[in-house]
């Protein structure tokens, strides 16, 4: 169950422009245990879109041992509880395009809680929004003026999951089905495709293994499909791949990491071995083509989070999970200028927004 926060903005604490970073290392592997490091972290997970069920452990320590000495400043993320008052962010660089995705926990709480600020903000030319929880295509005539081409898809089932992309170019084609699903029901509300004439986006809401794992069969139906859809899209054109993976893929990417380890959905073998077959390819077939962690690869000690559970006091505390992602074709990797978390927009939502930039697309 989601605890809802209603922020008073106007006593919310100062705003955050956001450091850039890059990093030169590629993605992370599994199994999630990473040799270099060295100092255990005491966290708990506290997830909601995971599992809640876990009891909250102490406070983490800084690990200043995973980033450079001159870039500890930048290793603890904010811990504000409502959005900033002023929101401004780096203008993108110059003939790049601007892509962003963000759970917004149900789009009409958040337009509440400051969901168009964040927007005005970072004005991204495609924006993919997950858990929108939408039983009908919203008539909003500011979303439809900076984004004249929006795509929705609406679960069967009232006020859940939902996802929807609005964009400022119109796409070629749309798909609102993962091919080869044996229930498309289940399936609606959770994956968006366009094509465009040098890229696919696909923007996923990816189904949740369920507290206890009950629903874990599920999403392996979920993935094996997906790797499969994915693929044979790449044999095409690159593609990029995001929303809410509804997978931590290493250990860097939540709080406790043992304590949930195939016990919390999400943060599982077949969960995390799924996501990084997608990534690498099966052992079968070689000759499969690559996909990258894009901000993993950027920031590849970093142990930045992209959910906090409004329970437990886990966004002060700094207990996250980093579930919201940008997978891209490992041919077009080069092409990425920057993926930043969003880290200080908290609030309007329990997920904070995934911003990327990439060249010679659009």
């Amino acid at each position: 169950m989601r605890i809802r926060f209603v922020p008073d903005i106007a006593t919310s604490i100062r705003s955050f422009s956001p450091p850039r970073r890059s990093g030169l290392s590629s993605a992370v592997s599994m199994p999630p245990k990473r040799p270099s490091n060295k100092r255990k972290v005491e966290e708990s997970s506290g997830s909601d879109a995971i599992n809640e069920g876990s009891s909250v452990a102490k406070r983490p320590k800084k690990n200043t041992s995973e980033t450079p000495a001159s870039a500890s400043s930048e290793s603890a993320q904010p811990t504000n509880k409502v959005l900033p008052v002023h929101i401004s962010f780096p203008p993108k660089t110059a003939e790049s395009t601007r892509i962003a995705t963000w759970n917004v926990c149900g789009l009409a709480a958040s337009q509440k809680k400051g969901f168009k600020h964040y927007v005005d903000a970072e004005d991204p030319d495609i924006i993919i929004l997950t858990e929108t929880k939408v039983n009908d295509v919203p008539a909003d005539p500011s979303l439809k003026e900076r984004f004249p081409h929006s795509y929705w898809s609406i679960s069967d089932k009232k006020s859940y999951s939902g996802t929807a992309i609005l964009s400022k170019f119109k796409a070629l084609s749309v798909t609102h089905t993962l091919p080869g699903h044996p229930d498309p029901t289940s399936v609606k509300g959770r994956i968006i495709t366009l094509e465009f004439e040098r890229v696919y986006i696909i923007g996923t809401y990816v189904v949740n293994a369920g507290t206890d794992l009950k629903t874990l069969d599920a999403k392996k139906l979920w993935n094996t499909h997906f790797d499969t859809y994915i693929r044979e899209l790449d044999k095409k054109k690159p593609v990029i791949w995001t929303g809410d993976l509804n997978v931590a893929p290493t250990e860097l990417d939540l709080s406790n990491a043992k304590r949930n380890w195939n016990k919390t959905a999400g943060y599982t073998e077949a969960e995390t071995s799924a996501f990084k077959r997608i990534l690498e390819g099966s052992e079968d077939d070689g000759t499969a083509n690559k996909f990258i962690d894009i901000w993993r690869k950027l920031h590849p000690a970093l142990r930045h989070y992209t959910y906090f559970s409004y329970r437990f006091n886990c966004r002060l505390k700094g207990i996250g999970w980093r579930l919201d992602l940008f997978v891209v074709s490992q041919r077009i990797e080069e092409q990425v200028k920057m993926c930043e978390i969003r880290g200080e927009i908290y609030g309007a939502s329990d997920h904070c927004p995934l911003v990327m930039e990439i060249e010679g697309l659009f």
